[in-house]
């Protein structure tokens, strides 16, 4: 886009020439609650006249680190209470893998095709198209795709297999929401099998689904939850989540198995915990339902092949991905800023900050129709 952002706030962005831009992205669902929230810079501000980095990861007891760790547990099922702060999201994906492999013994982890949990040398093992991952082989061995929402897979999940890794809602494949009873069957077999749930929440947790968490839809509880992107309030963080008797296996043979400099930075986890504690304070989940509803209303036109939508990460599909790029450029010369999908070039991204208002969404979809008209 070679837009050069000077200045972003709630739900817009302006450049150095002094457009405004309302922001349907939120920085690939980073700024779930908008740009610059006035508690969260005020945490930063905080936290960075105390401390800033002191030693590495777990040496000291640096207060914010503990108190959003049991801030995110007390917005988890129980099971869910203990949380290894990472940098990103790629590096809890990371984190998890080897803690899946420490706590079962077992080599073998399960993904599915048209997933994505990052770009690291693991986390591109397991995501779920060969384009990105071709190029940098001799990847992690023992890797299986499976077919993303199919029962008949279900079977090779086996008692050989350390974990299956899933994002609850595939973001990058194009918003494609698997059925309920197909996550619960998934949930049933890995615990046939003494196989590790992973559930990838990195895009679609923090509110963005209309819940808390995506899992809370569908019943069902992972034995490890990855968190990203809008976890650090606009802050670099990530975390993987399990039990304490699960997390216990990374403290012996060997001691530090598994250890950052950087992790649980305390200004990114005072940042992010004032950004949680902002959207369930403020209430930014309850409209979502209306809101998506709205987009769905309005999203109607002959270029538009289908609309996929999970709260407001909706995925609108075009014939092509040369549609999907003069509809995005024409967007941008009408102020409103929006992308493509890594798998699903042919559809425009919706994944606006959640405070979205309803004359923002009307005003949004206008240009978009704007922009389907002139293809």
């Amino acid at each position: 886009m070679a837009l050069e952002i000077v200045k972003a706030k709630g739900m817009y962005m302006w450049d150095a020439d002094g457009k405004q831009y309302l922001d349907l992205i939120a920085g690939i669902s980073v700024c779930n609650i908008g740009h610059c929230h006035p508690a969260v810079i005020s945490a930063i501000r905080e936290q960075s006249e105390s401390y800033m980095h002191l030693l590495v990861y777990g040496e000291f007891v640096q207060s914010p680190q503990v108190a959003y760790a049991k801030y995110l547990t007390d917005h988890l099922p129980a099971s869910l209470n203990s949380v290894y702060f990472t940098n990103s999201g790629s590096e809890a994906t990371e984190g998890a893998m080897k803690l899946a492999k420490r706590h079962t013994g077992r080599t073998e982890v399960i993904a599915f095709k048209n997933s994505y949990h990052g770009s690291t040398q693991g986390s591109l093992s397991i995501i779920g198209d060969e384009y990105w991952r071709n190029a940098y082989r001799p990847l992690l061995p023992d890797v299986q795709h499976l077919q993303h929402n199919s029962m008949d897979m279900l079977a090779q999940i086996t008692h050989r297999t350390a974990c299956v890794i899933a994002e609850t809602i595939q973001a990058e494949a194009g918003v494609l929401a698997p059925e309920k009873a197909w996550l619960q069957a998934l949930r049933k077999r890995c615990t046939e099998t003494g196989t590790l749930l992973v559930l990838d929440e990195i895009q679609c947790g923090l509110g963005r689904n209309g819940t808390l968490w995506a899992f809370e839809q569908y019943d069902v509880v992972p034995d490890i939850v990855l968190a990203g992107k809008a976890l650090g309030g606009g802050m670099p963080l990530g975390a993987f989540i399990a039990s304490r008797d699960v997390m216990w296996s990374l403290t012996d043979k060997p001691v530090l198995g598994h250890i950052t400099t950087f992790g649980g930075h305390p200004v990114a986890c005072a940042a992010g915990m004032a950004g949680m504690k902002a959207l369930i304070e403020e209430n930014m989940m309850v409209g979502i339902p209306d809101k998506e509803r709205l987009f769905l209303e309005l999203l109607k036109h002959p270029n538009i092949k289908a609309v996929r939508s999970r709260g407001l990460m909706l995925a609108v599909e075009l014939e092509d991905f040369p549609a999907v790029k003069k509809v995005i450029a024409h967007c941008i010369a009408n102020g409103v800023i929006t992308d493509w999908f890594l798998f699903a070039a042919n559809a425009i991204r919706i994944v606006p900050p959640l405070i979205i208002t309803e004359d923002e969404i009307r005003k949004a979809c206008a240009v978009i129709l704007a922009g389907l008209d002139a293809l």
